[in-house]
């Protein structure tokens, strides 16, 4: 009896399984035809648990502005406290097809805690077969909703009517995220709050504070703190270098010769400011240097007048710290004017130095002839005014604050999906984040450079103000600047002759990209974002009369995005990443100087000059700055370099190919020339440029 019972309720358990599977068949099959599924992949990247504390929603919508439902798609994280890479995949059922999808909505909903989310790609393949790629790489917080458009690049004037509406509403809430401030008068226009889309991300905030703390911090700070006073002689300063390892490094051989006048010239050419120096075609009348003065340092039997005519006389002039104030009365600064001389052996050689704007009885005109220990401290000046002008205008203005202005604009303008917006989002990357840092810590009130110098916020503002009304759209085309400057022909100029090859690599490759989405200068002149971006450009350089309001041909543009792309990666790297090799040994280039300038010849000697150089404190901290700005970031992206392939389309994939096989010749050029040089020109090597002004 027992089996029996069991048998039937084996049956009756039998039944009511089957039936249940005849109620789905059946769903499915009243449903077939209708229910279609479209598969999803997202990437994401830099988590920190918030896809299991917050909610994150995703729906499709396509070009007739119908959506999918909201989907829940975080169930699909695996669990975990970090996750820097993933990727994942769900299905999206939906009842009617979408046809080409043109946009995903993302939304974040927050529990207990509210974490950002970084989205980094997702792909869409449809019930037919397409698919469709969505760059993202964005943080998304705070409950808000985050439009991603298909990855194809479109100008304004190519959209759909809705489309385009909804772009320029986009635009208009990006301008009110992405306001503009001036953060002191007279500087470009920066940015008035930092936002997470361009915050660093947790490896560069580790690595950025990392190298700061310990080596200004621990290393070099706390072992010298309490100590003000002077150094006993030159070979003093080695010891604040016992950190580091400087053997067979350039740094070593700048110890070794940095008192030789041939190496004080190569500095112009191929340091840390290789922009200052330009022909001299005529001596100014405020630096009265005669052919009698000179006679003995140029080339027998041929005067002053005939090697001024034969291009062989180059001029550096610091015309624009005149009349800036210092921050103490025990530190000094001057406007000093050096003329250099091309010397048989194609070297670039001082011959005169005058240490002030003003020629007369107090401010004599230093020769080599002079007395040793005049002629070194002269040149000690000449080498500390150029420490200011090389950190405040030639590093900080033009390359960090004007490639901030360019990425403002880009933000604030154009569209994710134009072809310029991509083009140019991997050489912003950090810019806004490191300049921020920069406010906060090197050029504020009490910041390092006041620290380390001459002067204080006031004397900085003096500064960037009077660079401001020479710092025009020509003099950030570096083409242009050479031949402005005369050093088409100077030998030896490796800064010049590898920042061509740079500027061609890079025009060529925007040129390419210009060409797909371009078909004529019209096309330019209809492109309402491209208009407003380099508007836009005008209005945050403070400065409209000197940039363009408007681009008129294709040529004009490629110029100008080729400009924004070689300030932010080959200018920065040349002018970056060199400080450590050519400050680091401070006699070469002291931050500031503690006693006034001579105003007479033959009174100098040893002790007046320790005196003069910086004490302890300031070439303490000088140097750990100078070794911490000249690191490159564990995972840099250089120049070439496109991981985020804000690009989908095949033509413009083509384009950074040849781009990248440009830039390995030239690497390799540059090394085989390297291999047969005294002192390597490494800094324009493009295996050595990051992609953007992140440092």
């Amino acid at each position: 009896m027992s089996q029996e019972v069991e048998s039937s309720a084996g049956s009756e358990l039998h039944i009511k399984e089957l039936k249940n599977k005849l109620r789905i068949q059946s769903l499915y099959i009243f449903h077939s035809g209708k229910m279609l599924t479209y598969k999803m992949i997202v990437s994401t990247s830099r988590q920190i648990i918030a896809e299991n504390t917050n909610s994150i929603y995703l729906m499709l919508i396509d070009s007739n502005n119908q959506s999918s439902d909201r989907i829940l798609v975080n169930k699909s994280f695996s669990a975990g406290f970090w996750g820097f890479e993933r990727e994942f995949s769900f299905d999206i059922h939906v009842k009617k097809d979408l046809g080409d999808i043109v946009q995903v909505k993302l939304e974040k909903k927050k529990h207990l805690v509210n974490f950002q989310w970084f989205c980094k790609h997702i792909t869409v393949k449809t019930p037919s077969g397409k698919r469709f790629e969505f760059p993202c790489h964005c943080w998304i917080e705070n409950e808000k909703e985050v439009i991603i458009r298909e990855g194809t690049a479109r100008l304004p004037q190519d959209e759909t009517k809705l489309l385009r509406e909804k772009r320029r509403e986009e635009l208009e809430f990006r301008q009110k995220q992405f306001s503009w401030r001036e953060w002191r008068e007279g500087y470009p226009k920066s940015m008035d709050h930092l936002l997470p889309e361009v915050q660093f991300d947790a490896a560069k905030t580790f690595e950025f504070d990392f190298n700061f703390l310990k080596v200004i911090g621990e290393s070099l700070l706390d072992k010298f703190k309490g100590f003000i006073h002077s150094w006993k002689d030159m070979a003093d300063f080695e010891n604040i270098l016992g950190d580091f390892n400087i053997q067979n490094t350039l740094l070593e051989k700048v110890m070794q010769d940095w008192s030789k006048d041939y190496m004080f010239g190569y500095q112009f050419l191929n340091g840390c400011n290789p922009v200052m120096i330009r022909k001299c075609m005529e001596i100014p009348d405020k630096f009265p240097v005669t052919h009698e003065m000179v006679e003995g340092f140029l080339k027998k039997g041929v005067t002053l007048q005939e090697e001024l005519k034969a291009g062989n006389i180059y001029i550096v002039d610091y015309e624009i710290l005149e009349g800036v104030p210092t921050s103490s009365d025990q530190l000094y600064l001057t406007a000093p004017v050096c003329l250099l001389y091309k010397n048989r052996l194609d070297q670039i050689v001082p011959i005169a130095i005058q240490l002030s704007q003003n020629p007369g009885e107090k401010s004599p005109i230093f020769l080599p002839s002079d007395n040793e220990y005049d002629w070194m401290l002269a040149k000690m000046w000449v080498k500390s005014a150029d420490f200011i002008v090389h950190q405040l205008v030639t590093h900080l203005l033009k390359t960090h604050l004007t490639s901030e202005v360019f990425e403002m604009a880009m933000y604030r303008k154009l569209s994710p999906v134009h072809p310029v917006y991509k083009l140019l989002k991997p050489h912003v990357r950090f810019t806004i984040a490191i300049n921020e840092e920069a406010r906060d810590n090197l050029i504020s009130e009490n910041g390092i450079i006041s620290k380390v110098s001459s002067i204080n916020g006031d004397g900085m503002t003096k500064i960037i103000q009077s660079a401001m009304e020479t710092l025009t759209y020509e003099s950030l085309c570096f083409p242009e600047t050479i031949e402005a400057r005369g050093m088409e022909d100077v030998p030896k100029y490796y800064y010049r002759d590898d920042g061509k090859k740079i500027w061609e690599a890079i025009h060529d490759f925007v040129s390419a990209v210009v060409e797909i989405y371009y078909e004529s200068d019209e096309t330019v002149q209809r492109d309402v974002e491209i208009q407003g971006f380099v508007q836009d450009v005008s209005f945050g350089m403070n400065n409209s009369d000197k940039f363009p309001e408007s681009l008129v041909t294709r040529e004009e543009l490629v110029k100008y995005l080729s400009i924004v792309i070689f300030t932010a990666s080959a200018q920065h790297a040349a002018v970056n990443f060199g400080q450590f090799d050519w400050y680091g040994w401070i006699p070469n280039s002291p931050s500031t100087m503690r006693m006034p300038p001579p105003e007479l010849k033959g009174q100098m000697d040893m002790d007046y000059i320790m005196k003069s150089l910086p004490d302890r404190g300031r070439s303490s901290l000088a140097l750990g700055t100078v070794w911490a700005l000249s690191r490159f970031q564990k995972n840099e992206l250089y120049l070439g370099t496109y991981p985020e392939m804000c690009f989908t389309e095949q033509p413009v994939k083509e384009a950074i190919k040849t781009f990248r096989k440009k830039l390995d010749e030239v690497t390799n050029i540059i090394k085989s020339r390297n291999e047969e040089l005294p002192f390597d020109y490494s800094y324009l090597s493009p295996d050595k440029i990051p992609n953007s002004v992140a440092i």
